[in-house]
C-alpha cells in the first residue's frame, strides 16, 4: 500500500480510503490511485495468500452478460454446482469490457475467494497476472486455449462455426451471410471457422459480414458509444436481426444463406423473411448459434449448433471442488463438444422439387 501511494503521490491513508471506502475520496484522486494500482499490480494482502485459513467460501464467477440466456444458463450449473456445499457465488458483471474484467478481478481477489471462474482468454495483461498469482483455483470458461491461466473448460468456436458453414453448404446454400452483433473475441472465432469453410469450397466472401460494429453499417452508429467503442444497447434483439438481414440482402440480392452468431438474431432474420414473403428453406436458410429452446418451436424450426452452457457451468465448480478438497480435477483442457441441430430451416435439399 505504502508503494502504491508514493507512486500516485498520495498518503497510505487515501490509498486505503479509495480501497475500503471509495466514497470518501473526490474521484480525481480514485483515478490516480487505481491507475497506481493497475500499473503496480497491486493486491492486498496477497502475501498473506498461503494462509489457507484466510480464504473465504466464496467462489467469484465474472460473466459478461446478466442478460442474455447463454450465461444464465452458465450460472445456474454454477449454482446447482455449489449445492449442499459451503460455497456461495458472488456475481460480476463484465459487460463485454476488459477493463471492467479487470477491476472485478482485482476487487474480487481482494476479498480472499476460494476460487475464480472467468469467461473466455482475452482477459488484459494485468488481469491474467494477477489471475495466476491469485493462489486460488482459476477456471476459464467458454472457450478453448492451449494456454489457459489454469484450467478452462468450453469449446472451439471456430470448429464450431466452420461445421455449421460446412451444413449450410451441404445442403446446397452458396451465398452465404455470417450476422453478427458485436463482434468480441468468441463472436471472431465464429466468424473464423465460417470463412474457412467458404474458402474450403471455393465460396469465400468476405463482404458477406454484418455486424453491428461493421462500418459498413453506419446508420448503426448511434447505437455505439463513442467513448468506449462498445454497445449502448442489448446487441442481441430480433429487431437486430432483422436490421442486419435487411443489409445483407440489400448488399447482395442473391444471398441464399444465413448463419447467425446467435439465436435471438436468427429469431430477427425468421420474422424478416415472412414479412418480405421469403420462403424458408427454399429460398433462404437460416442457421443460428447457442440452440436455445425457442428454436425448435420456431415454425418452420430453426437450426442451431448446440451449446453446452450448463454443462460447462458444472463441470468448472465440480473441478474447484476437487482442486479444493486434494483430489484430481480432470484434464486442465476440457472440451464439452458442440454439436449441429439441423431444423427445417436448412433442409432444402428436401424442401425443394426434384
Amino acid at each position: 500500500m505504502a508503494d502504491v501511494a508514493a507512486y500516485a503521490g498520495v498518503g497510505t491513508i487515501t490509498v486505503s480510503r479509495v480501497l475500503r471506502e471509495p466514497h470518501r475520496v473526490s474521484e480525481t484522486l480514485r483515478r490516480i490511485v487505481h491507475d497506481a494500482i493497475r500499473e503496480l499490480n497491486y493486491i492486498p494482502d496477497l502475501s498473506a495468500r498461503a494462509l489457507a485459513s484466510t480464504r473465504t467460501d466464496v467462489i467469484g464467477a465474472l460473466v459478461p452478460s446478466l442478460t442474455q440466456v447463454v450465461f444464465a444458463d452458465v450460472l445456474r450449473g454454477i449454482y446447482d454446482g455449489v449445492d449442499g456445499t459451503e460455497l456461495q457465488i458472488q456475481v460480476g458483471n463484465t459487460r463485454y469490457d476488459p477493463l471492467e474484467e479487470e477491476r472485478l478481478v482485482g476487487l474480487f481477489l481482494r476479498q480472499k475467494p476460494s476460487a475464480m471462474i472467468v469467461s473466455g482468454v482475452n482477459q488484459t495483461a494485468n488481469a491474467r497476472r494477477m489471475l495466476e498469482q491469485a493462489g486460488c483455483p482459476v477456471v476459464q470458461i467458454m472457450d478453448l486455449s492451449p494456454d489457459p491461466i489454469d484450467r478452462i473448460i468450453g469449446f472451439s468456436h471456430e470448429d464450431a462455426g466452420r461445421r455449421m458453414t460446412e451444413h449450410l453448404i451441404a445442403q446446397g446454400y452458396r451465398r452465404i451471410a455470417f450476422l453478427s452483433g458485436w463482434m468480441n473475441s468468441r463472436s471472431a472465432g465464429r466468424r473464423s471457422g465460417y470463412r474457412q469453410a467458404l474458402a474450403a469450397a471455393g465460396l469465400d466472401r468476405p463482404n458477406l459480414v454484418h455486424s453491428i460494429s461493421d462500418t459498413s453499417l453506419p446508420h448503426l452508429a448511434d447505437k455505439i458509444s463513442p467513448a468506449t467503442g462498445r454497445p449502448m444497447l442489448e446487441f442481441a434483439t430480433p429487431a437486430l436481426g432483422r436490421e442486419l438481414f435487411r443489409q445483407a440482402i440489400a448488399a447482395d440480392p442473391a444471398l441464399d444463406a444465413v448463419f447467425c452468431n446467435n439465436d435471438i438474431l436468427a429469431l430477427g432474420v425468421l420474422f424478416e423473411c415472412l414479412q418480405r414473403g421469403i420462403r424458408v428453406p427454399e429460398d433462404m436458410g437460416i442457421a443460428g448459434f447457442n440452440d436455445l429452446d425457442f428454436m425448435e418451436a420456431a415454425e418452420p424450426s430453426l437450426s442451431s449448433m448446440r451449446t453446452y452452457r450448463y454443462r460447462v457451468g458444472h463441470s468448472a465448480v465440480a473441478a474447484i471442488r476437487d482442486q479444493l478438497a486434494g483430489r484430481p480435477a480432470g484434464p486442465r483442457i476440457l472440451d464439452v463438444g458442440t454439436d449441429v441441430m439441423p431444423r427445417r430451416s436448412t433442409d432444402r435439399r428436401n424442401a425443394l422439387p426434384g
